[in-house]
């Protein structure tokens, strides 16, 4: 049971009610994580404009949610992990490589470059060392792409602390962890 009030779209008025139709609208649910966090409209409008933004950036769809995988794993977030799971097998990606990408790893180099980057994000708290850095760069990642990591390491951060920290109930597919943090 979630630590907050799990906000009932049904139910929300003003600017919360908005912000839910809105989510609802695109995705043809309200996850408990936006119902969560739909306790201060304020925080909720944040989040869903940074995840627009990086939503509209270079980095295809597949490394995103590799990405997310990976940085939910690394920080015990079984909501995310289950709740990106089931968004990366909308992406494409298949059940191997998603528990792959968890490690860390990925059968695409350039995606394994990009989750080297951004593990080292998470491990070091944004203190990458020069040949951390070059690495990414060397696989083929440009600046753009390079900043769109940084994003997605940063984003997915603040949903694993705010899964964990609310203990939001997972209304996904749960998919347990490969090891605690």
């Amino acid at each position: 049971m979630a630590r907050v009030a799990v906000i009932d779209p049904k139910t929300a008025t003003g600017e919360t009610k908005q912000l839910l139709d809105a989510v609802h609208a695109g995705l043809g649910m309200v996850p408990n994580f936006i119902r969560v966090l739909a306790n201060s409209p304020a925080a909720l409008n944040a989040f869903l404009g940074i995840h627009s933004i990086a939503g509209a950036g270079v980095l295809d769809p597949q490394t995103r949610e590799r990405i997310a995988l990976s940085v939910a794993e690394l920080n015990a977030c079984q909501y995310c992990v289950s709740a990106h799971t089931a968004i990366g097998r909308k992406a494409g990606l298949d059940n191997e490589e998603m528990l792959a990408n968890r490690s860390g790893r990925s059968s695409n180099a350039k995606a394994e470059a990009a989750l080297a980057f951004a593990r080292a994000l998470v491990e070091h708290t944004g203190q990458v060392s020069k040949g951390e850095f070059d690495a990414v760069r060397k696989a083929g990642h440009s600046d753009a792409e390079i900043i769109e990591i940084i994003t997605h390491v940063a984003v997915n951060i603040f949903t694993n602390l705010l899964g964990k920290a609310t203990q939001v109930e997972i209304d996904f597919p749960t998919i347990e962890l490969n090891k605690a943090a």
